[in-house]
């Protein structure tokens, strides 16, 4: 079950974007230097349709993408909350950071418009390091295009 213990609108987590980011849960992967420590815990609000309703209505005309950051214990959720946004928020875009290394098997990765796909490695640093094992997709259709350089021209 999918818990969202903040919500924030942020403007770096996705270039050229003004997205509302829900820091999820629960998160399983444990990454060594981990900022958010605070999200390995079972801690929030479950995160439903109607609470997506509700905090898109509260930042209508100031977003342009919905990103939930996490949400890895609860692949399933992810995958319904994204369909659900495609078919109802079809010109907000969606996307999702996972700490994982590969996508979950049988994800269609045509309900996003971003997937971060990496744990946080201290050693290789965040997106905006060039060393970085991190990497942040566009999704055109079933292609995915590395956009991780956007990161690194500022």
């Amino acid at each position: 079950m999918l818990k969202v213990a903040e919500t924030t609108v942020v403007f770096s987590e996705i270039p050229g974007e003004t997205t509302l980011a829900l820091s999820l849960s629960g998160c399983p992967c444990r990454c060594p230097g981990c900022h958010s420590k605070y999200l390995w815990a079972d801690v929030g609000e479950v995160l439903t349709e109607k609470l997506l309703d509700e905090m898109i209505a509260r930042n209508r005309g100031e977003i342009t993408c919905l990103c939930f950051l996490g949400g890895d214990g609860d692949t399933d959720g992810i995958r319904t909350l994204a369909g659900y946004l495609r078919k109802e928020y079809p010109a907000l875009r969606v996307g999702w950071y996972s700490g994982r290394s590969v996508l979950p098997k049988g994800l269609d990765i045509s309900l996003f418009d971003y997937i971060k796909l990496g744990p946080y490695l201290a050693h290789l640093g965040p997106l905006t390091a060039t060393t970085t094992n991190q990497r942040l997709y566009r999704i055109s259709g079933s292609r995915m295009e590395d956009i991780t350089p956007l990161f690194w021209t500022k």
